[in-house]
């Protein structure tokens, strides 16, 4: 197999990023695979909760397209929670960079902020702050936030609810991830 010239970036020709640019957007192309992959294995997750992390992710993501959500807001509420395998202590960050590109601002400010807004609901019994949420008070999508952590998170660890399954959902996420990014539009 072919491979770039250079060690260094800076030392890079045309010619190499050129190359490297047609394996790039390939990879990129197959951004939604990936995380259905990803969440295909998130089913032991959650210890102590009655539900895998999987299983709340699917929950979140029925809750939101049985209610007309639009498809992005939908696959935001299926990945809300992607973050918490690999960083569990800023998980909502995580998951909204790698919803950023396309997803709305309004979307990409619910999923950034939503593990603060969810404090509410606990942070309480732990001694903490379960107002924090309240710092964003006057923030034009304050209350979409408060909206989703009600409707689609805080409710969604119910081992009895029926969600849909990961793969009706892949078409969808496949379609978001297939958009133009924001950044280039």
């Amino acid at each position: 197999m072919k491979k770039v010239s250079f060690i260094e970036m800076k030392n890079g020709t045309r010619e190499d990023y050129l190359f490297l640019d047609k394996y790039e957007k390939d990879f990129a192309n197959k951004t939604a695979e990936r995380i259905i992959e990803f969440m295909s294995n998130l089913t032991e997750t959650l210890k102590g909760y009655q539900i895998s992390r999987l299983e709340h992710s699917l929950q979140s993501a029925t809750r939101a397209y049985k209610n007309g959500e639009s498809e992005e807001m939908v696959v935001a509420a299926l990945l809300h929670d992607i973050g918490d395998e690999l960083a569990p202590m800023n998980h909502s960050e995580y998951a909204a960079a790698i919803l950023k590109p396309y997803v709305s601002k309004k979307t990409h400010w619910i999923i950034e902020k939503h593990g603060e807004f969810q404090m509410y609901y606990y942070a309480h019994h732990l001694g903490g702050n379960k107002n924090k949420r309240d710092e964003y008070k006057g923030h034009k999508y304050y209350q979409e936030t408060i909206n989703f952590c009600e409707k689609y998170d805080q409710n969604s660890f119910d081992p009895n609810y029926k969600s849909f399954s990961l793969k009706f959902f892949k078409p969808i996420v496949k379609k978001i991830f297939s958009r133009k990014p924001y950044s280039l539009l």
